[in-house]
């Protein structure tokens, strides 16, 4: 069965490059492009393809548009295809959700392959970026012990879980927040994964002793 793509990024070129290297290929099926963070959106919920590439450079932000991608769908897989090395946005984009993240001078036979790797479920990041990354965690491990795991939630993360802390279910969260509630329990998977805890009390104790409860980030 083809992988269905879309390609979304703001130069027209790039655009039709990739478009045309991946349509070249057996098992890939191009369903969508565009340009803008609303074309990605839009294109997540209409098409629901199996990987969307996706530009950081772009009007309205990619980075932008990955929490409403997986608000909205929540099983939508995400990759960054761009020309920035910066750590803070590899960081960004991964926290955020994308599974892969990677840089523009790729082959188009390799891209192909981190497209099926990502459609199978794993995350992918360009070799040199992971290599940055882990000397970066090094480099800060001395200060391991001072962490915010509580920072480190997104604002819809954080509302959630001090929806958990204040008794709500899943179902009750969904309807306040007006999100559906396997949307809900996506959130909850990735609260739980950062603050490295296994249950929903657990959270809400991090979220207490912490000193944010009923706090607005």
């Amino acid at each position: 069965m083809a992988v269905r793509v879309a390609v979304i990024d703001d130069h027209p070129l790039f655009r039709e490059g990739v478009k045309r290297s991946l349509g070249e290929i057996n098992d890939f099926q191009i369903v969508g492009e565009g340009c803008t963070r609303e074309d990605a959106i839009r294109i997540s919920q209409e098409q629901t393809p199996d990987v969307i590439l996706m530009d950081i450079s772009m009007p309205g932000g990619g980075l932008e548009a990955i929490s409403p991608i997986l608000d909205a769908v929540p099983g939508q897989k995400i990759v960054m295809l761009t020309v920035s090395e910066t750590s803070d946005h590899v960081t960004t984009a991964l926290n955020s959700g994308a599974k892969g993240y990677v840089l523009k001078g790729v082959g188009s036979r390799a891209l192909a392959d981190i497209i099926r790797t990502v459609a199978a479920g794993e995350g992918y990041v360009s070799p040199a970026l992971s290599a940055r990354l882990l000397s970066d965690m090094s480099s800060m491990s001395s200060l391991s012990s001072k962490t915010d795991p509580i920072g480190e939630l997104t604002r819809r993360e954080y509302e959630v879980l001090n929806l958990v802390a204040a008794g709500l279910s899943n179902k009750r969260i969904a309807l306040k927040l007006d999100l559906h509630e396997k949307t809900v329990k996506h959130h909850m998977g990735r609260i739980l994964a950062k603050l490295n805890v296994t249950n929903r009390t657990q959270a809400a104790m991090a979220l207490r002793d912490a000193g944010y409860e009923n706090q607005l980030m």
